[in-house]
């Protein structure tokens, strides 16, 4: 088992342009690759990570940052290689006199037919790279010139020629470079949750007294500013299976919109007829619907919608025979508090019949959703801000066929409510069911990496780090950046049948680059194009957009002036940061 060097160009799967040469440790005895120094010019990061390494001289844990998606390719070669995934480290176990040259060759009479085929030394290159066994496809030989003796020896791979032994005749030897071949035997391992704490120990008379360590109280105070994203995050059984289910069954229609199967925890479930639930409740709702006539308008109205923008269809006439493969959901309509006069109507799919709900069936899956204070953290990072939003984000997300029975709901197919109700069934991901959130998520995300090799990694990246569920809030330092990314981004969502609207920006040209349909209500009220003050609410904080300010509006309540008054008052201010408790204190 042995070492060798080659020269290699090496770039990012998503960044074929952008590429470097360096020399690369081809190493039989590591089982993992490891990158130094590079991925600052390849502009490539990951997540950071604690390995356990294991050599014949120490065992012991390392902060590294796990790589994904590196290729390299022969300096003289065609064929390009995928890495496996990869670790950051500061050094590798490689001096600049192991590596061949030419001359290295044509010193050694068996190896002279080859030396034309070595790259000349630079300097300036170092060994930043070192591929071990699990990128086997790398190592493999293809060709062998074998040694004489002690001489040394010349393999070939998918990355060209290298040279194992030393790489200088015996005339020009020295004692250093005698002891150059090197033995390394690294093995590898992530370390998987949380390692023991280091602490530091003082002696105080006759006891010992334990205190946490620097780094420690750092961590603690930035805990709550601690974004880790969705592929750092921990996954169980059930999510897992969520996210097979998903991927395996995901694709586009053919108006561009996604569909995915629910992500069912037994694809052979068999469930009660739950028809006179939902019945039961419907007339009850009837009475209301009866008694209040705003609420019916705008009950019916919604439900109206829903059916003409096909969002929910009429069950087929063939179709409406019950089997264990069907179950209606009974509805009701809410109001939002600060949004008056519209409703939604929720389906209450933890409705139970003989014990048993359409929620028990579905799997939740994995948290996609971005860290909230991060996302408000970048959005005021630089001095160009705008936020937009997806219009109706859960209803452009579709549902296979094979289960849309599986959210069937009783409703009248005319306006006075007359007559026996109708059979209808969403034909998309819905409120109110478990894997609601989790499944247009995954499809956003599904969308930034399906289009991102058309659209630019910059909006795959907006679409992936900056939505918080269906908002998007984003800074950049110029307002022709906004103007270019405002643009791609609505065509990328568009290629994944999402409508990107209500956009608004603390810049005036930006505003107006947006045609009048897509502007938030203020901007198209020209409120932005004039001199008067406009807010817009920014995740819950209020945006003012003329000073350029996150606010908080506090409406004072009459409470005792005591803690648990005091409580009261800021808990009623929606704060993910925790800014406004500097206001009472």
């Amino acid at each position: 088992m042995h070492s060798w060097i080659v020269p290699v160009w090496i770039h990012h799967r998503k960044d074929i342009r952008k590429k470097l040469l360096t020399y690369a440790l081809l190493d039989e005895q590591s089982d993992t690759c490891f990158v130094k120094d590079l991925l600052g010019r390849l502009d490539v990061n990951g997540p950071e990570v604690e390995l356990k390494l294991s050599t014949v001289l120490a065992e012991k844990v390392i902060k590294s940052r796990r790589i994904e998606g590196l290729v390299v390719r022969g300096y003289n070669e065609d064929v390009e290689i995928p890495l496996p995934k990869s670790y950051s480290r500061s050094s590798t176990p490689a001096k600049k006199s192991q590596i061949p040259r030419p001359e290295s060759a044509v010193n050694w009479p068996h190896l002279q037919k080859i030396s034309e085929k070595i790259m000349p030394l630079n300097e300036d290159i170092e060994v930043g790279l070192l591929i071990g066994l699990n990128c086997s496809r790398a190592i493999k030989p293809l060709e062998v010139i074998p040694e004489k003796e002690n001489d040394p020896y010349a393999k070939k791979t998918a990355l060209g020629w290298g040279i194992i032994g030393a790489v200088r005749s015996s005339n020009e030897e020295d004692a250093e470079t005698k002891s150059d071949i090197p033995c390394n035997r690294i093995v590898t391992c992530e370390v998987q949750g949380t390692p023991k704490r280091k602490m530091c120990h003082f002696a105080f008379k006759t006891q010992v007294k334990e205190m946490i360590s620097p780094s420690d109280v750092s961590k603690m105070f930035t805990l709550d500013f601690n974004e880790r994203q969705a592929d750092e995050k921990p996954l169980s059984v059930e999510d897992r299976r969520f996210l097979r289910t998903v991927r395996k069954g995901i694709h586009q229609s053919a108006d561009r919109h996604f569909e995915m199967p629910l992500p069912l925890r037994n694809e052979n479930l068999e469930l009660p007829n739950s028809k006179g639930l939902a019945l039961n409740r419907l007339m009850k709702l009837k009475r209301r619907l009866s008694s209040d006539d705003q609420f019916r308008k705008d009950y019916c109205s919604f439900m109206q919608d829903i059916i003409s923008s096909g969002y929910a269809e009429r069950v087929p006439i063939d179709e409406t025979s019950t089997s264990k493969q069907v179950w209606y959901i009974p509805h009701h309509g809410v109001y939002h508090k600060k949004k008056p006069g519209k409703i939604r109507v929720v389906f209450d799919c933890s409705a139970l019949c003989d014990g048993q709900s359409l929620n028990q069936q579905l799997l939740q899956g994995p948290d996609l959703t971005n860290n909230l204070t991060g996302v408000l953290c970048r959005f005021r990072q630089e001095r160009i801000a705008f936020m937009c939003d997806i219009q109706g984000m859960f209803h452009q997300v579709k549902v296979d066929v094979e289960h849309r029975n599986l959210l069937r709901f009783l409703w009248w197919d005319n306006p006075e409510l007359k007559g026996d109700p109708v059979e209808f069934r969403m034909t998309v991901h819905s409120f109110g069911a478990t894997s609601s959130p989790g499944c247009p998520n995954f499809t956003l995300k599904t969308t930034a990496d399906q289009y991102e090799e058309t659209c630019g990694s910059t909006v795959a990246d907006f679409i992936r780090r900056n939505f918080y569920v269906d908002d998007g809030l984003k800074s950049v330092p110029s307002v022709e950046q906004a103007k270019e990314l405002i643009k791609n981004t609505k065509s990328l969502c568009q290629k994944g049948g999402f409508r990107l609207h209500k956009f608004t920006s603390n810049s005036r040209e930006v505003v107006s680059s947006v045609p009048e349909e897509d502007r938030a209500e203020d901007a198209k009220d020209h409120r932005l194009v004039s001199n008067d003050t406009a807010v817009e609410r920014a995740q819950g904080v209020h945006w003012c957009i003329e000073s350029d300010t996150l606010q908080f509006r506090i409406i004072m309540q009459d409470k005792p002036l005591s803690r648990r008054g005091i409580l009261s008052t800021v808990s009623s201010v929606f704060d993910p940061s925790a800014w406004s408790l500097h206001l009472f204190w």
